[in-house]
């Protein structure tokens, strides 16, 4: 149910973590197109990506432009990618997404970046609320040392707007935008996600927009990295 017009009554922080929590995606997999727009101010990219998640297992992706630019392919422990168009590859941990993203980031985290869901468990800290805009603003009582955090939580199907993870000391920020939400197949999930990742050397803007969603189909998620092809090291 996505109800435009809800307003964000005096709730409890708890309830609020409660109500978010509960509205975590519960289906087993997700095949989904999507048109992404890359910029790190070096390069500048377009691509049609097509990502599939096994829930907690997987992240498959694809992407294209014409012809296979990359495949990858990331579980709780490794990164694997590799790119037909550069005849490279890289197989390790997830500096390549720290790389790319310019901040430290998990398995988990990533697929709730995709999911709509906040990257840091709600409910681990005591959180406090505020209203602005008429959404709910959450925050740790008593912030991380090194990270300042904040999520902004829409009061109709409490998914997130926004969220953002700032480290001061390290002049580190990740901004994460939802601007829309659809209703598909019953589940309320992310039609728009913008990235903003900025560190003292750079700022990386990531554009995602979803074409079409589909939840707990048969997938097919091929990966095979040709031996000719050169490793990558990050």
């Amino acid at each position: 149910m996505i109800d435009a017009n809800a307003i964000a009554k005096e709730i409890s922080a708890k309830k609020v973590a409660k109500k978010h929590i509960a509205a975590n995606f519960d289906r087993e997999t997700v095949d989904a197109k999507l048109k992404v727009n890359f910029n790190n101010g070096k390069t500048k990219q377009s691509l049609s990506v097509n990502m599939k998640i096994i829930k907690d297992e997987v992240i498959w992706l694809r992407g294209t432009k014409f012809i296979t630019v990359f495949k990858a392919k990331i579980t709780p422990t490794s990164v694997s990618y590799y790119s037909p168009f550069a005849k490279n590859y890289f197989e390790g941990d997830f500096s390549m997404i720290k790389k790319l993203l310019g901040v430290e980031i998990n398995f988990e985290q990533l697929q709730n970046l995709f999911l709509g869901q906040s990257l840091l468990n709600v409910k681990e800290e005591k959180q406090t609320v505020e209203i602005a805009n008429n959404s709910y603003v959450l925050s740790p009582k008593k912030q991380a040392e090194l990270f300042d955090i904040f999520f902004t939580i829409n009061p109709s199907h409490f998914k997130l707007e926004e969220q953002s993870i700032v480290n001061p000391l390290k002049n580190l920020r990740l901004d994460i935008k939802y601007p829309s939400y659809n209703l598909v197949d019953g589940v309320v999930f992310p039609s728009e996600i913008n990235i903003k990742a900025k560190n003292s050397r750079s700022v990386t803007i990531l554009d995602l927009f979803y074409k079409s969603v589909i939840f707990d189909a048969a997938l097919n998620m091929s990966f095979n990295i040709p031996s000719t092809y050169k490793r990558l090291k990050f």
